[in-house]
């Protein structure tokens, strides 16, 4: 990246963040009194809506300012809430025009299926890294878009696109054991963490759309071979120093499948059980590091995934009595997260970073503000 000067995506970036961070700053809680949380969700959305416009209107297939397409991902489902929140016709069109670009890629990529990620394997190409995990992610996004859409034929569009990267991954990347490897990644072709945690996600959201019994077992499948990890050592393949600061990673992303797939967990069964107890773990792992008790900058690659760990919390206390001690908790920790997101930035250095917490963290107010409109399908 040229340090003489900012780019254009990075000049509209941070005018959108430091606007952001007015109307945050704006609110009640900065004044002592209860916070505004929706005041505080819907600046971020207008915010990051400008940011992902910019990416969607982008004609070139390089990785702009080092954000990808699955960092957008995940502002693009919180986008999708705030539109079934507030009726705000702008956050389902952005969300369209980005899923409408990610179609456009996916068309010219090989093999069939895939989605083009702002980095890796471009259109065209027949060789080249590509993830599962990343592009599960992209998925995700436009699966959380075609279930919003009124127009039918609209609503297939992106519904085909989805269940044909699906297919492909089904038919060569999930394995025998319920996990599922990483695309084409050189340093594995094992079964990987973040592919099957969020793959397993998005198989429950499909079959929780179409009513299709195959995604269900891909679904339950992924949770076999997760409850058979152990979550706070499983990202191998990292230099030691990096082990300790990718914990929160590997929850997010790992958490999907557990967030998307309990309401298909048959409660006391083995699997549902042991479901549970790695729930268990991960939740004391966060009551015992949030805050920035574990010493991990927010603003970085790997702590901007705490944005989304009270995501995963809040899901969980819709199925589980008696977890007001961990609504609690995530309450507390949104409130931390807000404020590490009104910090400023060197915008040379930390702008990704910051932008990546503000939409982990959106996925997170969406949960709180308007519960179960994450996983939601286009019947509810």
């Amino acid at each position: 990246m040229c340090t003489k000067s900012l780019s254009r995506s990075h000049l509209i970036a941070s005018t959108c963040l430091a606007l952001a961070a007015i109307v945050l700053l704006s609110v009640p809680a900065a004044l002592g009194r209860e916070p505004d949380l929706k005041a505080e969700f819907l600046a971020l959305c207008d915010a990051n809506c400008k940011i992902v416009e910019k990416q969607s209107q982008t004609n070139k297939t390089i990785r702009e300012a080092r954000r990808g397409f699955c960092w957008d991902s995940y502002v693009v489902r919180a986008l999708c809430v705030a539109y079934d929140m507030t009726g705000k016709q702008e956050y389902l069109d952005v969300c369209k025009l980005w899923s409408d670009r990610m179609i456009e890629y996916q068309d010219k990529m090989i093999p069939e299926g895939i989605y083009y990620m702002q980095y890796g394997r471009k259109p065209g190409e027949g060789k080249g890294d590509w993830y599962v995990g990343d592009c599960t992610s992209i998925a995700l996004a436009v699966l959380a878009t075609a279930i919003r859409c009124e127009d039918s034929a609209e609503k297939a569009r992106y519904l085909s696109s989805v269940k044909s990267y699906a297919k492909l991954v089904i038919d060569r990347f999930v394995r025998s054991s319920g996990g599922v490897t990483d695309g084409q990644w050189p340093k594995s072709d094992k079964e990987w963490w973040c592919s099957t945690g969020v793959f397993g996600s998005l198989a429950f959201h499909l079959y929780k759309e179409t009513g299709d019994e195959s995604y269900l077992k891909i679904g339950r499948g992924t949770i076999d071979w997760l409850n058979r990890q152990d979550l706070l050592t499983v990202a191998v393949l990292y230099p030691p120093e990096q082990k300790e600061n990718i914990k929160p990673t590997v929850f997010m992303y790992c958490l999907e499948a557990y967030s998307t797939g309990l309401a298909h967990l048959e409660p006391g069964s083995p699997r549902h059980k042991a479901a549970m107890a790695q729930l268990a773990k991960a939740h004391k792992w966060m009551l015992t590091n949030w805050g920035g008790k574990a010493g991990i900058d927010y603003i970085t690659q790997w702590g901007g995934k705490f944005g989304g760990l009270p995501f995963h919390v809040y899901v969980y206390a819709e199925h589980v009595r008696q977890s007001e001690h961990l609504i609690a908790a995530a309450d507390d920790e949104l409130r931390y997260i807000s404020e590490q997101l009104q910090r400023t930035p060197p915008p040379n250095q930390r702008l990704d970073q910051h932008s990546q917490l503000a939409g982990f963290a959106m996925m997170s107010y969406a949960e709180k503000l308007s519960p179960g409109s994450m996983y939601r399908t286009s019947k509810e």
